[in-house]
């Protein structure tokens, strides 16, 4: 795409699949078209299930098949080893080589699943500061997450009824505004401690949703059951 300067920007996909429970077979169809694919560790077993062409793994291989490893390895894919005893975890360690090739959108892939701290982990390193260039979103089990950081919009998509959460994240989110929602908001303010934006729906086919500080996830929870009705 061309910016402003008249230079061109390449865009990126990378799609991210993390361990735990195997991601929803579903997600394949959702996702689009992308140009990488990193499995974080045991991910890798989940990017196989979908099917997936994976480029690289990235971990400290606590958790993978050891064969399984060996045969990606054997075919070509970029095996980036790390300490067991480090300061990241696998996922924050992906998310990072995303970004030093050149991210422009993430799509991190997830069946969810395992110790709560990593799944709140997680979520948290979805709004890591290496990342704030990247169009940032999730596959959670059947959820779509996108991680919105102010001044920004979103566009999502559903059935009218589908249900759809606003959760600021970090501190206050402000400047929210809403279109296409059942219960719309006008340049309204969400702390981190409100749960004012959960169990919103969708009064239209297609919403908008902007923020002029702060992080806010989109969270449609039953996005891939929605889709897989229509």
């Amino acid at each position: 795409m061309d910016n402003e300067s008249g230079t061109t920007t390449t865009e990126l996909t990378v799609v991210v699949v993390l361990g735990g429970l195997p991601p929803s077979p579903s997600v394949a169809a959702a996702l689009p078209r992308h140009d990488l694919v990193i499995a974080a560790d045991s991910g890798l077993h989940g990017a196989r299930a979908l099917g997936l062409k994976i480029d690289a793994v990235i971990g400290d291989m606590d958790s993978v098949d050891p064969t399984i490893l060996n045969d990606a390895q054997n075919s070509g894919v970029a095996i980036e080893r790390s300490p067991r005893d480090k300061d990241a975890t696998d996922t924050e360690l992906a998310l990072l080589y995303a970004v030093a090739r050149g991210a422009t959108r993430i799509i991190v892939v997830t069946g969810g699943g395992g110790r709560l701290d990593h799944q709140l982990g997680v979520l948290n390193v979805l709004l890591h500061p290496a990342l704030s260039a990247a169009r940032v979103e999730m596959f959670w089990d059947t959820a779509h997450v996108i991680a919105l950081r102010g001044d920004a919009s979103a566009t999502i998509t559903g059935r009218i009824g589908e249900e759809v959460g606003l959760l600021a994240m970090g501190g206050a989110a402000t400047g929210i505004t809403t279109s296409g929602l059942r219960w719309a908001l006008d340049g309204e303010t969400i702390a981190s401690h409100s749960t004012r934006g959960v169990s919103n729906q969708l009064a239209a086919a297609q919403a908008t949703v902007s923020l002029q500080t702060g992080n806010l996830f989109i969270i449609q929870p039953n996005a891939l059951e929605a889709r897989n009705e229509k």
